[in-house]
């Protein structure tokens, strides 16, 4: 007689709860809203080249300070205008749009390696394994984030790779607490016991039968968690510590735009504009993830 974990029950469970899901996301305006506002930024971030109207980088100071096209003295070759060097704002939020989404995505992707992982130990094993695990938590809890990434980025000195793999490497923390409480409360239960009693290594007791009922709670931190490192690339751009030109950012842009928000108010205000819909985007979706897809909604 063959028995089925609850894991596995779990994830039968969520083959018609998809389809659930997809109808809840319909009836939900701000995880639509989301899902299509992030469909949007990751298509023209994957097409830059053939949506850009212009070089991000060309300058022609004769056209310098253009408003956008539907003001009074706007130009129909630049739609968004252009900045303090003649530079086209619709190009460079094209562009910004990759630094951003590369960001939050390796970034993430980084961090949710490393604390999934030493989750699963510190949940899984306990003892001095989670000891450990939570005295390297409690360490870089202890400092201040914003000022670990400045002085590391001014030591070594700013680049897009450094960024994401300062970001990845010291922003697990949310994602292995998580992950440790949702294991400690599952490595006692009959079918990892079971899978023990029958031979199965660690790892595949891990990867088969603990992974997948904490996939859910990953996911939904891994979204927010995207948001969160866009904010915060945007914000090391303002300072001069994130990326540096002649890459776009729209930190970079932020920067540049505030000396002149009096009299040219869309040099910050459109790059301000995009932080807040993709950051907002993926909050929603976050949101609406974790009310569908967090597995203690299917116990």
């Amino acid at each position: 007689m063959t028995t089925t974990s609850p894991g596995e029950e779990r994830v039968a469970k969520r083959a018609p709860g998809l389809r659930r899901a997809g109808r809840e996301l319909l009836r939900n305006p701000p995880a639509v809203f989301g899902a299509v506002v992030l469909t949007v930024f990751v298509l023209v971030a994957l097409f830059a080249p053939l949506i850009a109207p212009h070089n991000p980088r060309q300058q022609n100071l004769g056209d310098r300070f253009t408003p956008p096209v539907w003001d009074k003295a706007g130009d129909a070759r630049y739609l968004l205008g252009t900045d303090q060097l003649g530079r086209d704002i619709l190009s460079r939020l094209v562009y910004g749009s990759r630094v951003a989404l590369a960001v939050g995505v390796f970034g993430t992707g980084l961090a949710l390696l490393i604390g999934v992982t030493l989750g699963l130990c510190a949940g899984y094993f306990g003892g001095r394994v989670d000891a450990i695990v939570t005295r390297i938590t409690e360490v870089i809890i202890s400092i201040p984030s914003s000022i670990l990434y400045i002085t590391i980025l001014g030591v070594f000195g700013p680049s897009l790779w450094l960024l994401i793999l300062v970001m990845g490497l010291f922003g697990w923390i949310t994602s292995a607490r998580v992950v440790r409480g949702e294991v400690l409360s599952l490595r006692n239960r009959e079918y990892v016991e079971a899978s023990i009693g029958l031979g199965q290594r660690t790892a595949q007791v891990l990867i088969k039968h603990v992974l997948p009922n904490v996939l859910g709670s990953i996911i939904v931190v891994g979204t927010l968690k995207v948001a969160s490192m866009i904010i915060l690339e945007a914000s090391l751009s303002f300072l001069g510590f994130g990326v540096q030109p002649p890459a776009v950012t729209w930190g970079q842009m932020l920067s540049d735009g505030r000396r002149f928000i009096t009299s040219s108010w869309w040099l910050a205000t459109l790059p301000g504009l995009a932080i807040s819909l993709l950051t907002l985007s993926l909050l929603f979706l976050g949101n609406w993830l974790r009310d569908n897809f967090d597995p203690r909604t299917y116990d």
